[in-house]
């Protein structure tokens, strides 16, 4: 029978929540890399028993950590993130110019075609690759040749925190970096461009022509249409048909168009999901009520989705990478809260029910479906 393996990245480590196909009952396992901020985990999809961990620590550094049988057990690979020739400079928060300082990796993608190829978002931003499972690590440099010298960190640093893979196009991949914006190659990486055309950005960018600067939370597309993207910026939801060569606004009568992250239903392409935050001084649900939103028609008219989930005093953020979706027939809906509980969704976000309550700050959730 298939099943579920959530991959859960906390401020204290990492977790495993493994269900059938039901998905009434949960197998929880963890913490992995006790005390060990765990940015992110994620797992492949041609071997989803080969799983791939960011962890870190403002005291001992970075570690990628590789599991070969689906994270009972993981072994240390390669840490060198090396950037290409001179890196230069970026902006600083003053902006005064900064050299590139490579922090912690914040996003790790597995190819879609090989368990050993895999892509990294770090912090300062840039993409790495590993073709080895992880060994050894290369910088596509030509990323930051799209005007990195005017990119400037966000409140949470300057990240590469999404990688989105054409699964028609293979020479195509998005990344959104904060607060750089959104970015797009179509040969591999070799060469980048700024897509950001139609984002309006007053608070940070009085000029609305400029091409960096934006301040782009996450994206999201479904893998059957991957030239439709899905944006969620520092303010307003985004619609790109174009593969982001232009963005339309559909935030419409969301209580706030403020969040961090947003996800695609797997088997309804313009059914989208976000989790509006009250503000961006103010990281918690609007009225103190947790409601994760549902438009069936790739934006403009939301619903609130509530049933099971709390409806008072509620104060907890989702993170960027804090959202996912499984693929079976009745598509399952995953969230992480700062306060350490994963909520699920068994029939697309209309019921809700906490796997686990107590966990450490939610830093990212993924989803296999498993055979």
């Amino acid at each position: 029978m298939s099943g579920v393996r959530v991959l859960v990245g906390t401020q204290k480590g990492a977790f495993i929540l493994t269900s059938d196909a039901k998905r009434k009952q949960w197998d929880i396992k963890g913490p992995y890399f006790a005390g060990w901020e765990i940015y992110h985990i994620n797992g492949s999809l041609v071997d989803p028993d080969r799983l791939y961990a960011s962890q870190s620590s403002g005291w001992f550094g970075q570690i990628i950590q590789r599991s070969n049988d689906g994270g009972n057990t993981w072994e240390p690979v390669d840490n060198k993130f090396v950037y290409d020739g001179v890196p230069g400079t970026h902006k600083w928060y003053d902006g005064t110019p900064h050299p590139w300082e490579f922090k912690r990796v914040w996003n790790l993608q597995p190819s879609l075609t090989d368990p050993d190829k895999v892509y990294a978002g770090v912090e300062d931003a840039a993409l790495f690759r590993s073709l080895d499972g992880g060994k050894s690590w290369e910088e596509f440099p030509g990323l930051r040749k799209a005007k990195g010298q005017l990119w400037q960190p966000g409140a949470g640093g300057m990240c590469l925190h999404t990688i989105l893979l054409d699964p028609i196009n293979p020479d195509r991949i998005f990344v959104a970096i904060s607060a750089a914006g959104a970015f797009r190659t179509d040969d591999s990486g070799q060469t980048w461009k700024p897509i950001t055309r139609g984002l309006i950005s007053p608070g940070e960018l009085p000029d609305p022509s400029a091409e960096v600067g934006h301040c782009v939370h996450n994206l999201a597309m479904h893998p059957a249409r991957p030239g439709v993207l899905f944006m969620q910026k520092h303010w307003d939801v985004m619609r790109s048909s174009n593969a982001g060569d232009l963005w339309e606004e559909v935030s419409g009568n969301l209580p706030s168009d403020f969040g961090f992250p947003i996800a695609v239903h797997a088997h309804e392409p313009e059914t989208i999901y976000v989790v509006p935050i009250k503000s961006d001084a103010e990281h918690f649900p609007p009225d103190g009520k947790l409601r994760v939103y549902r438009s069936r028609t790739g934006g403009n008219e939301w619903e609130a989705l509530t049933n099971g989930l709390p409806q008072n005093d509620c104060y907890v953020n989702i993170l960027r990478s804090a959202l996912a979706v499984d693929t079976l027939d009745s598509c399952g809906i995953y969230f992480g809260t700062t306060g350490g509980q994963v909520y699920f969704s068994p029939d697309s976000g209309d019921t809700w029910t906490a796997i686990v309550h107590d966990l450490p700050r939610v830093l990212s959730v993924e989803v296999q479906t498993l055979p």
